[in-house]
């Protein structure tokens, strides 16, 4: 009940208000940083502040968003294809590459993903009308309705994940967060295959 109470407590007040064990200094990262900070106190180590908090944060969303797929028998890789091609709207269909695109797989990924979700009956790959050596995919109709009763859950997750920030708070830090993907979209090209080999085990392990 502590616990519930502690959390009640940081959702309605601003963060100078929160309890001290709720403070940033008191979390994993800020934890981290003042291990760094005694230990190299020659490396400013104040991007960890954020980038660290947004690693952190990557794993309890997909753990969130794996719980509430579990009852439509759904891990995240599959269930983002569904959603992605059922809004791109009538007739749910989008080439491969443009899924990949859409949902930033590796192209290995993608390609192995949907031999899965194939098989399960919920998309079919057709041949490209427009480039015969081309294909596309297009939600079946049962992948059309699951994912119809997925993406409510998937959206109910996601408002919980955010619901201990005001409207204020979490119209501020999606501008923030957008602005940090736009200025850091073109990795350097040192860092591009490492990039690919993290996306494609955090998103694409379903085992």
């Amino acid at each position: 009940m502590k616990d519930k109470s502690r959390t009640r407590d940081i959702r309605r007040s601003p963060g100078h208000n929160a309890p001290p064990d709720l403070l940033p200094e008191f979390d994993l990262i800020g934890r981290g940083m003042a291990q760094w900070r005694a230990e190299r106190p020659d490396i400013d180590c104040s991007g960890k502040a954020i980038v660290g908090r947004v690693l952190h944060l990557q794993g309890i969303i997909l753990r969130a968003v794996h719980a509430a797929l579990v009852p439509y028998g759904l891990r995240y890789p599959a269930y983002a294809v569904l959603a992605t091609l059922r809004v791109a709207g009538a007739p749910y269909r989008m080439s491969p590459s443009r899924l990949q695109e859409t949902m930033l797989f590796t192209s290995g990924g993608v390609s192995n993903l949907l031999r899965r979700v194939e098989v399960a009956g919920l998309i079919r790959r057709i041949d490209d009308p427009a480039d015969r050596r081309g294909t596309i995919v297009e939600l079946t109709a049962e992948g059309f309705a699951l994912a119809e009763r997925a993406m409510a859950a998937h959206a109910a997750a996601e408002r919980q994940l955010v619901s201990m920030l005001a409207p204020g708070e979490q119209a501020a830090l999606a501008t923030m967060l957008s602005r940090m993907i736009v200025l850091n979209g073109a990795a350097p090209a040192h860092l591009s295959h490492q990039s690919n080999d993290a996306e494609q085990y955090s998103l694409m392990d379903d085992d």
